[in-house]
């Protein structure tokens, strides 16, 4: 099985930039775009636009934290989303105590009132089981290719049918290899991170793919999980290196 590839951006690229690289994807083929939900950006926003540049293309939150975001105000913002191409990706945010419990009860709910399919990012083992049993699938983070298939062949063993993304930071131009170094080193002090890296016995180094190695570490995530989200690192943060990411990555996986 080869995975379906798709890219992922920022909410904070705007609405304007994420229809223009919207509509780049779905021309070069791409499954899906996936964006982040940030504080003071709205994930959701930056999907209707991009939902206006493009007919097939899915749509997806990675992820939209529900200590910020209850069920009910996401299915608002969402409400003009095509259900069909939609995938709302939740996950625990800022929450600790009772995350588990809280994130399964928020996709318990969205699955009843909605027909977009429902992901959990996750981390940890008993996050990634119950967000399973509770949803369509896992959006996984941070892991090489043989950590992710282990991850993905344990997730359908707790629910056969779930679909198992993965975001895998990503640069194609030289130019943004210090802004992807630097991207890893962020992720690698924050406790909850941190951790996850030491129980996995990881670096947050092993897990990206640089520009030059681009078309192998392509093929050897494709092999892992179902989807994978090649979150777009570059140098400006511009739509234009966007739209130049999206070549190099066409032609790497052609």
């Amino acid at each position: 099985m080869t995975a379906a590839l798709s890219i992922g951006i920022a909410a904070a690229a705007g609405a304007e930039a994420g229809a223009r690289v919207a509509a780049a994807a779905e021309s070069a083929g791409l499954h899906a775009l996936w964006v982040n939900d940030t504080p003071g950006d709205d994930a959701l926003e930056v999907l209707a636009a991009a939902a206006g540049t493009t007919e097939r293309l899915g749509l997806a939150t990675g992820v939209l934290p529900i200590d910020r975001r209850s069920p009910d105000e996401i299915l608002e913002s969402a409400a003009a989303l095509s259900a069909d191409r939609l995938v709302l990706g939740i996950g625990a945010g800022q929450l600790r105590s009772g995350a588990i419990e809280s994130v399964t009860d928020a996709a318990t709910a969205l699955r009843a009132r909605t027909e977009a399919r429902v992901v959990v990012g996750a981390l940890g083992p008993r996050m990634r089981r119950a967000g399973a049993e509770a949803s369509d699938g896992l959006l996984l983070s941070w892991l090489t290719p043989g950590v992710a298939a282990e991850q993905a062949a344990r997730a359908r063993l707790a629910a056969p049918s779930a679909h198992v993304a993965l975001y895998v930071r990503t640069a194609t131009d030289p130019a943004a290899v210090a802004a992807l170094e630097e991207e890893a080193a962020r992720y690698a002090r924050y406790p909850v991170y941190a951790a996850n890296f030491a129980r996995l016995d990881l670096r947050a180094g092993d897990t990206l793919i640089r520009p030059g190695e681009l078309q192998d570490r392509i093929a050897a995530y494709r092999v892992a999980v179902d989807e994978v989200v090649l979150r777009v690192i570059t140098a400006s943060g511009g739509a234009d290196d966007h739209l130049r990411f999206i070549d190099a990555v066409a032609e790497a996986a052609a």
